[in-house]
């Protein structure tokens, strides 16, 4: 007698089973569902984070180059050669060196080291500080023109330097003075005079 009643509770557990299946399955569908949805949002956020973080990057990027770029002008003009400067008809019959001057002193280059002091890393401004102190107490300086330009240009090729590490080269081997190789014919005659002083 036993007997039918434990076929009664299996056939019962059964059709139980055979109804409940399909909507566990249906369930642990929806679960998954549910899941790979969270996760596939939560992808597209990350990658329009991500995307976004590039776009300010690149922003950045072309904010310092535009800024590097206006800083160093009148460093290039006081680098050009008499010859090459009195080639250019747009500063004929000009001096080099007051037009160097006259940017660094204008209120626009102010601008531009304010603006540098904001979307330039650290050691860029740490550079373009020292450079900068040095123009200011050049006056003041007793030793002879020949060692504060020697001075001058040492702090110039580490702003290049710091630049150039800046805009993505942070492993660079480079040295302060192979920055300024390429446009100083007597670069390494300046690098062996500096270096036997006191630095």
């Amino acid at each position: 007698m036993a007997v039918p009643a434990e076929k009664d509770l299996l056939d019962t557990i059964s059709a139980i089973a055979t109804l409940v299946t399909p909507l566990l399955l249906i369930a642990l569908g929806g679960i998954g569902w549910l899941i790979q949805n969270r996760f596939s949002s939560s992808q597209a956020k990350q990658d329009a984070q991500l995307s976004r973080i590039r776009e300010l990057e690149n922003k950045l990027r072309e904010d310092r180059i535009a800024t590097y770029n206006s800083l160093l002008e009148p460093f290039f003009l006081l680098f050009t050669s008499e010859d090459a400067f009195a080639q250019d008809l747009k500063f004929k019959n000009k001096n080099k060196n007051n037009i160097a001057i006259a940017k660094m002193l204008s209120v626009e280059y102010r601008q531009i080291g304010f603006k540098l002091s904001l979307v330039a890393n650290d050691s860029v401004v740490r550079a373009y500080n020292k450079l900068m102190q040095f123009f200011y107490h050049t006056e003041a300086d007793p030793r002879p023109i020949d060692e504060k330009t020697r001075d001058w240009i040492a702090l110039m090729g580490t702003l290049l330097l710091e630049i150039r590490k800046s805009m993505g080269n942070e492993s660079s081997s480079l040295d302060r003075w192979e920055m300024i190789e390429w446009f100083m014919s007597d670069a390494l005659d300046i690098k062996a005079k500096y270096e036997s002083t006191f630095h």
